[in-house]
């Protein structure tokens, strides 16, 4: 698939191909635009849950300016750092590919936690209204290695299985700009591989499903659980695709899986901070969720970045009637009885 919608002399000015599109001459591949599209859907879904949780939405938008270009430093960073076919001298080659999604959210998390300190907003509170959402970011994400044609499983031979999406069609010049990974599907060379990418979508998205309805619900102490429990299913998810995936697209240096290795970490260190969260809330509050000696909601406080910013009435906030109404001037004023309006005569 390739059609050039306006051309110049210098090439065309939009055009839309297998991996891309091309704007003004600039070429935009579908994996910058997929894993762009998760970015903004993860921080239309957090200001949504901050909201619902008790915290002014406005802290996405300042979170949101300093963990994405942090998070994609340290995503090449750590690609590079692993990924034997690059090296630390091909660092700002950005578009030659080459983003760990384990760097990426190790580095925007450790930026959230430094924005959070400086404005003194609740780390892990403000982390479990995020953090769960990086989920369906990484699941949207994961289509963009579909038009890449990467990120698949072992060759299926048998033709019953060779139907989409349990499997995808990779065709010998997948790197090429004109085939990509849709190409797969016209090109007769192409092989059949497990959808690898599919199958890591479908479970990013369960696991998004559970621990934002989880968010949405829950409002007991300790903060910081659902963000742990996002390590967990995530480092679970990954450590069991990696060995799966074709040798290709496994970061491995020095003879050690570093993919798998940190995704084992982070389930394990996730279950540890579950555990670790559940034990300090127990010697404080007397009990493992809530509190049996005083305030049983995390939640409660109002929390904003911003010095002086009053809570607002909001019909989403889980504490109902009892969150804060808007300011006496907010307020529609009604006339006075007798005055139009429907006053009694």
């Amino acid at each position: 698939m390739n059609s050039s919608l306006l051309a110049s002399s210098d090439g065309p000015l939009f055009d839309i191909a297998n991996r891309g599109v091309t704007i003004f001459g600039l070429e935009i591949y579908w994996y910058a635009i997929c894993i762009v599209c998760g970015m903004i859907g993860a921080a239309v879904l957090s200001a949504l849950l901050m909201k619902r949780r008790n915290m002014s939405p406005d802290l996405i938008y300042l979170l949101f300016v300093v963990c994405i270009p942090t998070a994609i430093v340290c995503a090449r960073l750590f690609s590079c750092l692993t990924d034997p076919n690059l090296g630390i001298q091909a660092f700002f080659d950005f578009r030659e590919g080459g983003l760990s999604v384990t760097g990426g959210v190790l580095g925007g998390v450790f930026a959230g936690f430094v924005v959070c300190r400086i404005r003194k907003v609740s780390f892990l509170r403000a982390a479990d209204c995020v953090v769960v959402n990086i989920l369906i970011a990484q699941a949207l994400g994961r289509w963009g290695n579909f038009f890449n044609g990467e990120v698949h499983g072992a060759k299926v031979t048998d033709p019953a299985l060779q139907w989409f999406p349990l499997a995808v069609p990779i065709s010998p010049s997948h790197y090429n700009w004109e085939v990509g990974g849709i190409g797969g599907f016209s090109d007769p060379a192409a092989t059949w591989h497990y959808a690898f990418f599919f199958y890591e979508s479908v479970a990013n998205l369960i696991g998004w499903a559970i621990l934002f309805t989880l968010a949405w619900k829950m409002k007991k102490k300790p903060n910081g659980v659902l963000t742990c429990a996002y390590f967990v299913w995530y480092g679970l998810v990954r450590a069991i695709m990696e060995p799966l995936r074709d040798p290709e697209f496994i970061l491995s240096k020095g003879d050690i899986m570093w993919s798998e290795v940190f995704a084992i970490l982070m389930c394990g260190l996730g279950i540890c901070a579950i555990l670790l969260l559940c034990i300090l809330n127990f010697c404080k509050e007397k009990a493992f969720f809530g509190s049996r000696v005083g305030e049983p909601c995390g939640i409660r406080t109002y929390m904003t970045p911003y010095k002086d910013d009053p809570p607002y009435f909001s019909t989403i906030n889980m504490f109902g009637a009892e969150y804060p109404p808007a300011p006496q001037k907010e307020k529609k004023q009604q006339p006075p009885e007798g005055e139009g309006g429907g006053g009694k005569e």
